[in-house]
């Protein structure tokens, strides 16, 4: 996909002073997955491995009357077949570090998080199509999807919710008996006077947006491969996920064993998006099986179950309300949330808190009214998805920002201009909490800078004198802006273990496995830098769960913030490490030396000097230590866990120019601007990849992703001859530029990026449609904006 970048920016940011950060090094996996040599756990072949298959719900709402699996368990090639009463002595699946809420939040807000465990099979009802309800074992994964068809289950149908706003009526049929009504999660906070402020407004806007449900489908779908060791007994676990940690504890805690009983390695990972940064019940069944049967044990997911029986996201309704003075200054927002959580909680606060602490975006907005609600329903459970609650928040606000300025008579990119937060303002405090419970603050950013260049680049006056000349062949022009922040690195912690080995070599290990953000080599180059040696002597390990011990994941835009300055930090303390045992080794005092470029030399001219290699090789030979001045020992070794003091927030404004065809309803991208802010880049061609990644994803949801229900819980798109997934053809080129305010969070001075680029698509390319539709007096107050979608907001318009 090509790019209409500066072609400074990248020439400048290459041409450093020697140190990797900042390069845009090329990536070292890249050459082992494009030639095919990637280990997906597909790939795994274990001797003797039986493979699974999951029966699945039919019903969207329905007792489990019985269920027979006696013709099944004698199918050719079948091992096992459970049901639920076979995993009823097991524990259901809690998401427990998802739905923790946090102290700090919790005592300020008092929040209702309401649990609800998942069975690992349905046993007395299901709550959504696609539940799990049996599972077989086969010796082949054809001969259990025969044996499938022959369990036989009968369901007593129940009445179905699939529209939030219904499950919320005091009449609406329970999902858990347990539970005094269908909310899974509420809370809400106040700054200021929201009230007074909207009583005393020169202008108000109402309205209610909708962010529609889509799913991350990924490439490679979910999968697990588990065995037990022949001689340890412990577990072994390869899986595609994103929080290999969390996966190692929640299977011991299930299975009643300590977690270093349990291995996990997350293998190479065919994309996440989040979709695979929280716990299943077919991760937990999987390695049960491989104990219980006594064989290794595959499992894969096809698309049809990724669809429909994979965590799905975005679904949100916001009834928002601006309110502003006579010049175009927001004083005060009032906003009620309502968040689709499907059939179980999976992930608590998560998603709501986000939307509701990422609302005000780069904005200053004095009063703040903000109550959200998670319900439950009869779809797919949801959970976070790159971006996870932003993007649906951002639509809402950008939507009411565009309503606003054509209230008040402004144009869009001057009110959003009128009302940002000002970069002599930082830090600047919102007034909310953030995720923590402490009082949030952006850290660093320039925002009006990142509108005036997007401004600039869209060229507004240009256009604006386009669509005065009127439509062609009725197609009209629209132009749209957007703008967001994105509070990234979110912790507890994560770690970065670095040994320089025998042969010379730099190993690192982190917590945080990579599913196509180039971690081999941005962290890579970070060690490099702080260590003093060549890049290539890098070996970067992530994701196993032995390499580190304790570790959080790949999610929440956190690795390069939480593992970059744990590694940077490792790094550095490797470094004194080397210089003494260097210094004893050419009998001189460390103050005298220096470590660049892996060889260690006297800072004058002519002095001793030891190579890497040379100084690792020469190392003492176990049992025989060598003798030390007590500041750190023979091992050149240090395990580091960085712990963020706050929040890094990064920062973008996107705009967009589109054509609209009235007849056909085709929306055609012309012109797409980015400009971001993630404070110091290590790699600039990662960098842009993952925001043209993200932005991919969000164009998707904006013009083609929709995951339909019926009105009986039946999904309607459950393949891709109904979902639609953008392809490159569908993808613009992308005009992208930076500015770079580092965080005074960390030692790098970094912020995530990886979730940016999704977070502003729906909303700049909604408010270009309805630009481009003003003649007809459209309102877009939802997506996709599919040619039929758009063909109805016209007749609609039209009609009234």
């Amino acid at each position: 996909m090509p790019h209409r970048s500066d072609p400074h920016r990248q020439h400048r940011q290459d041409q450093g002073d020697g140190s990797w950060i900042g390069r845009s090094v090329p990536r070292v996996e890249d050459d082992r997955l494009l030639r095919g040599n990637g280990r997906y756990v597909d790939d795994i072949a274990l001797p003797g491995a039986v493979e699974a298959a999951f029966l699945r719900s039919p019903h969207a709402h329905a007792r489990i009357e019985s269920v027979d699996v006696t013709a099944a368990l004698t199918a050719p090639g079948v091992v096992a077949v459970w049901t639920g009463d076979d995993v009823a002595d097991l524990p259901a699946m809690l998401n427990q570090e998802e739905l923790r809420t946090p102290p700090g939040l919790a005592a300020l807000l008092d929040p209702l998080v309401r649990m609800t465990p998942m069975p690992l099979l349905a046993h007395d009802k299901v709550l959504y199509v696609g539940q799990p309800v049996a599972v077989v074992f086969a010796e082949n994964r054809y001969l259990a999807e025969d044996a499938l068809e022959l369990v036989d289950v009968r369901y007593a149908p129940l009445p179905v919710l699939v529209d939030p706003r219904l499950s919320l009526a005091a009449d609406a049929p329970l999902l858990h008996q347990e539970l005094p009504d269908n909310t899974a999660v509420a809370v809400a906070t106040r700054v200021g006077d929201p009230d007074a402020a909207f009583a005393g407004a020169h202008a108000v806007v109402s309205e209610q947006f909708e962010s529609h449900r889509y799913v991350a489908s990924p490439i490679e779908t979910r999968a697990i491969s588990a065995q037990v060791e022949p001689y340890s007994g412990r577990l072994t676990i390869w899986s595609g996920t994103q929080t290999p940690h969390r996966l190692r504890d929640a299977i011991a805690h299930t299975l009643g064993l300590e977690s270093a009983a349990v291995h996990v390695i997350a293998a190479d990972v065919g994309g996440g998006f989040g979709q695979k940064g929280i716990l299943y019940v077919e991760e937990l069944l999987v390695p049960h099986a491989a104990r219980r049967i006594g064989r290794p044990v595959l499992w894969r997911e096809d698309r049809n179950e990724n669809l429909t029986a994979a965590s799905h996201a975005r679904e949100q309704i916001h009834r928002i309300e601006l309110a502003a003075d006579a010049e175009g200054r927001i004083v005060a927002v009032r906003d009620r949330i309502t968040v689709n959580f499907g059939a179980y909680n999976m992930t608590g606060l998560v998603v709501p808190y986000n939307s509701l602490c990422h609302l005000l975006g780069p904005y200053r907005i004095p009063n703040v009214d903000i109550d959200v609600v998670g319900v439950l329903t009869n779809t797919a459970f949801a959970t976070p998805y790159r971006g996870a609650g932003r993007p649906e928040t951002v639509f809402a606000m950008e939507r009411a920002m565009d309503r606003l300025a054509a209230e008040l008579g402004i144009a869009p990119e001057e009110l959003r201009a009128r009302n940002l937060v000002g970069p002599q303002e930082m830090p600047y405090a919102t007034g909310l909490a953030d995720r923590s419970g402490s009082p949030q603050s952006y850290d660093s950013g320039n925002f009006p800078e990142l509108l005036r260049r997007a401004v600039a680049k869209a060229d507004v006056p240009q256009r604006r004198a386009q669509q005065r000349e009127g439509a062609r062949d009725g197609k009209h022009l629209g132009i749209g802006f957007a703008m967001y922040i994105e509070a990234t690195g979110l912790g507890p912690f994560e770690t970065a273990r670095i040994d320089i080995t025998p042969g010379g070599r730099v190993r690192l290990a982190i917590g945080t496995p990579s599913q196509g953000q180039g971690h081999r080599t941005s962290m890579a180059q970070i060690a490099a830098d702080a260590i003093g040696v060549p890049l290539e002597i890098i070996d970067v390990v992530g994701g196993d769960t032995d390499a580190t011990p304790f570790g959080v994941g790949t999610i929440a835009s956190r690795a390069l913030v939480n593992a970059g300055n744990a590694t940077h930090r490792a790094g550095r303390l490797v470094r004194e490490k080397i210089i003494d045992a260097a210094a004893r080794r050419l009998g001189v005092t460390d103050g005298g030396l220096d470590l660049s470029d892996g060889v260690v030399a006297g800072k004058e001219p002519g002095g001793p000097s030891i190579g890497l290699a040379e100084l690792a090789a020469r190392a003492p030979l176990p049992g025989t230590p060598e003798p030390t001045d007590g500041r750190h020992g023979t091992e050149i070794s240090e395990t580091v866990h960085f712990r963020p003091p706050g929040f890094a927030v990064a920062s973008g404004a996107h705009a967009a120019v589109v054509e609209v065809d009235e007849h056909t309803g085709e929306v055609e991208i012309l012109h797409y601007v980015v400009v971001h802010d993630a404070g110091n880049i290590v790699n600039p061609m990662i960098a842009e990849g993952q925001v043209t990644g993200g932005i991919a994803q969000g164009i998707g949801g904006a013009l083609y992703e929709e995951m339909v229900y019926g009105p009986d819980g039946q999904p309607r798109t459950g393949t891709y001859m109904d979902y639609l997934v953008p392809t490159s053809s569908e993808m613009p080129d992308l005009d992208m530029d930076e500015i770079h305010t580092p965080s005074p969070m960390n030692d790098l001075g970094v912020k995530g990026l990886g979730e940016g680029g999704a977070i502003a698509p729906q909303a700049v390319l909604a408010g270009a449609v309805e630009d481009a539709l003003r003649p007809f007096g459209v309102i877009v107050r939802r997506g996709p904006l599919s040619p039929s979608r758009v063909r109805e907001l016209i007749r609609t318009a039209a009609r009234t």
